[in-house]
């Protein structure tokens, strides 16, 4: 039985190779972001969202990967949300916005922030077989240049800057933790 509500796939497989070149050190999604995990953050924010949720964190060579093991892994998902686990910020109305943007005419959906694409990008069931077929690490990016090109993506304007604010370095950590404790 297929749900009502797209599944929001939290991606944890990366490397963080930059953040370990900035100076970090293991996982930059286990870096502590205000005395919290950066993935723990990032999965509260999920779980506040009222949506389903997936992680995927087995290690695949590439986003293409990770994300079509993830789609192939919840087969009764309405849709997905595309949300990099380095995203702690993103608030729990933009997942559910992109979510209720999916359906009719758009067949995908991306978050903006003062003109700055950022994620998750939401994609509806019609494109299972598209986003299973991904590898390496482009991510979902060509199947989404293929829907705009289309007209399928609905661009949604937020006011949430968590979308584009991902943790790749100890510099970005360092920004993150500024507004999250100064907003």
């Amino acid at each position: 039985m297929t749900n009502t509500l797209p599944t929001v796939i939290v991606l944890a497989s990366g490397r963080g190779e930059r953040f370990v070149a900035s100076g970090g050190s293991g996982s930059k999604l286990q870096a502590l972001l205000a005395g919290q995990a950066v993935l723990a953050r990032t999965l509260a924010h999920v779980q506040a969202s009222g949506l389903p949720w997936h992680l995927e964190d087995a290690g695949h060579p590439g986003m293409g990967d990770s994300i079509a093991a993830a789609v192939r892994n919840t087969p009764d998902a309405a849709g997905w949300l595309i949300l990099p686990g380095d995203l702690p910020l993103v608030q729990p109305s933009t997942l559910r916005q992109v979510a209720a943007a999916l359906g009719g005419e758009a067949q995908a959906a991306q978050p903006f922030f003062r003109g700055e694409r950022g994620h998750p990008v939401g994609f509806a069931r019609v494109n299972r077989e598209s986003l299973m077929a991904l590898q390496g690490n482009l991510g979902a990016a060509p199947v989404l240049k293929a829907l705009r090109g289309a007209g399928k993506v609905a661009d949604i304007e937020v006011d949430d800057v968590g979308i584009v604010t991902d943790i790749d370095t100890l510099d970005a950590l360092a920004r993150a933790e500024a507004l999250l404790l100064n907003p």
